[in-house]
């Protein structure tokens, strides 16, 4: 191909970005090696990347480093994305498919706040939640969701932290329980509220993870439990699950 070609260029440029991200810090053989270019190309590309400061040659050897110019971009970008925005289209995607109220949160300490809500326009039934409430997570589905996607010692400190309280008859409020209900989280890929926040309404919730692997937000559905059977929560959890694989994507979350 022509190495004058605009496209090829970016895409040789962006592979060299990606690989020194991924790998860090390699030599001119390395990168030729692994991208399949000759040397004279790799050079030029990083004669290009050096020159706009995005990577530098290491003082002590032969190998090329990316600075922190990239990362700089990154929280740029962060700062900018519209998490609600990003989200707004699955969640009515999934309000339409459920027929029930769709929610978005964002975790806030101990608690989790309704950043967004999607009312299904079949239902007659409504919601009582509000946009910028705040609720424990510990009794909410979305709020063991996140909580499932920590480390035990960091959900103890939350726990410790948080005003544990019998909300409901089957509010959740013995730690070691707790712990055997985010394990079933974990191995399932979605929460459930048993009715521990509220009685008569029943929620299936996921954590979304972001770019840096952490889960701040998580979504669910909710719906009163006289059309939450055990049978529908099972069907419904499947599209949950694939909506939390989408969104992860779209939040920048990379395995």
């Amino acid at each position: 191909m022509n190495e004058k070609n605009p496209v090829q260029s970016a895409g040789r440029i962006f592979s060299v970005l990606e690989m020194l991200a991924y790998d860090g810090p390699q030599g001119v053989t390395e990168i030729s090696k692994n991208l399949e270019l000759n040397k004279s190309t790799v050079h030029r590309l990083l004669a290009s990347l050096i020159s706009m400061d995005y990577v530098r040659k290491e003082e002590d050897s032969d190998k090329y480093r990316l600075t922190f110019k990239l990362l700089a971009l990154g929280e740029a970008l962060r700062e900018t994305v519209d998490i609600v925005s990003i989200a707004r289209p699955f969640l009515q995607h999934l309000a339409e498919i459920s027929e029930e109220t769709v929610h978005l949160v964002q975790r806030e300490g101990t608690n989790m706040v309704y950043i967004d809500k999607v009312e299904s326009q079949s239902s007659s039934v409504r919601m009582v939640s509000r946009i910028g409430v705040e609720k424990p997570l510990y009794c909410t589905a979305v709020g063991k969701a996140m909580l499932a996607e920590m480390e035990n010692d960091q959900v103890k400190q939350i726990w410790d932290d948080s005003n544990i309280e019998q909300l409901t008859p089957k509010t959740i409020v013995d730690f070691n329980r707790f712990l055997m209900e985010l394990e079933e989280v974990r191995d399932k890929g979605y929460a459930l509220d048993n009715e521990e926040n509220e009685i008569g309404v029943r929620c299936i919730g996921a954590a979304i993870k972001n770019y840096k692997g952490k889960a701040e937000n998580a979504f669910s559905i909710s719906a009163p439990i006289s059309r939450m059977s055990d049978e529908r929560v099972e069907k419904l959890a499947k599209e949950v699950i694939q909506m939390k694989t989408q969104l992860t994507e779209q939040f920048g979350y990379r395995k």
